[in-house]
């Protein structure tokens, strides 16, 4: 996967994650760019579990890759639906299909605004030719 993909069926943030809505929910995970950044995922840690509330900005957990550590930011507020347990057993299926089967939690947002306030697909482009150079 090119690290230049921005599926354009999501909005993100400057921290590359991605916010998919599905019907009421928001998925959350990293984009092909932040796959291509740490190198091979070794631990997803997930710090959340279903029905935590969670401010956008804030860690949800910790990505882990041969290269570093990062910290995963909710990109909206609300509650947490779902947890996806199945990466912390396969850490790899980010590196495989991070925009589907790795997406990494699922929300209910409190304040539907603030995933309008996410980058557009165009935008976060835009931010990844910045970003390469």
């Amino acid at each position: 996967m090119a690290s230049d993909d921005v599926r354009t069926d999501r909005r993100y943030t400057k921290d590359h994650e991605w916010a998919k809505q599905e019907n009421d929910h928001v998925f959350v995970g990293i984009t092909a760019f932040a796959v291509d950044q740490l190198g091979d995922i070794t631990l997803v840690n997930l710090d959340v579990k279903p029905g935590d509330t969670i401010a956008a900005g804030k860690a949800f957990g910790t990505i882990e890759s041969v290269k570093t550590l990062s910290d995963l930011f909710a990109p909206v507020s609300g509650k947490i639906v779902r947890v996806n347990g199945e990466l912390e057993s396969r850490p790899e299926l980010v590196n495989d299909d991070c925009y589907g089967k790795a997406w990494m939690i699922e929300i209910a947002p409190s304040d539907q605004g603030e995933l309008g306030a996410l980058m557009e697909p165009a935008a976060y482009a835009e931010l990844l030719k910045t970003a390469a150079h």
